[in-house]
């Protein structure tokens, strides 16, 4: 799919997220690295091209933060759905989320960084180094969690999401290392294809 129409499509889920969003403010804070990024990843097309693949992941990661920006993590319905289909104590949804940043974002687009501006392209520590800065993203996350939760407080709690979780934070920083070390293993050859391709 060409970059133009997935971009489209990003902008078209952020924006209708928005739409009827259950809270604007939470809206917000799930969706603000997409309308960031998706502005930044236009703009610098032509200069810095990213691989098809990446392209891709970067809208269907978009598409996951527009459902946990327009719902909160917490009540996305087809994480209920989830939760009371397996028996679960809570709505998955967050955990998918954090899966997800570790898989795209922290993932296949810090090993698409690292292998094109640094030394480490067709290095072994290009995978380790990868997960490294998966996990110091992670963790920069969830300290703009806790700052949010300082912040706002029990307004805060549609965006921390934690439905009552005590580990919630260690969570979501697991949940993002498992993303990234799934990303190295399952599309590690195809993304060097395409980046040998640029």
């Amino acid at each position: 799919m060409p970059p133009a129409l997935l971009a489209a499509v990003a902008a078209g889920g952020l924006a209708a997220s928005a739409w009827g969003a259950r809270d604007r403010a939470t809206w917000f804070l799930e969706t603000v690295w997409a309308l960031a990024g998706l502005p930044l990843v236009v703009l610098t097309r032509r200069r810095f091209p990213l691989t098809g693949l990446l392209y891709g992941l970067l809208t269907a990661h978009a598409l996951v933060l527009a459902v946990g920006g327009h719902y909160t993590y917490a009540q996305v319905p087809v994480g209920d759905w989830v939760r009371d289909a397996f028996g679960l104590d809570r709505n998955p949804y967050d955990r998918f989320g954090h899966l997800m940043q570790g898989f795209v974002p922290a993932g296949r687009a810090g090993r698409e960084l690292l292998s094109r501006t640094s030394p480490l392209r067709g290095s072994r520590w290009l995978a380790p180094l990868t997960v490294c800065a998966c996990l110091a993203f992670s963790a920069c996350f969830e300290l703009l969690e806790w700052l949010a939760a300082e912040v706002g407080g029990h307004g805060a709690d549609a965006f921390l999401a934690t439905q009552g979780d005590v580990w919630d934070t260690q969570w979501d920083m697991c949940c993002a290392l498992i993303g990234s070390v799934l990303s190295l293993l399952l599309l590690s050859r195809v993304h060097d294809r395409q980046l040998r391709a640029l």
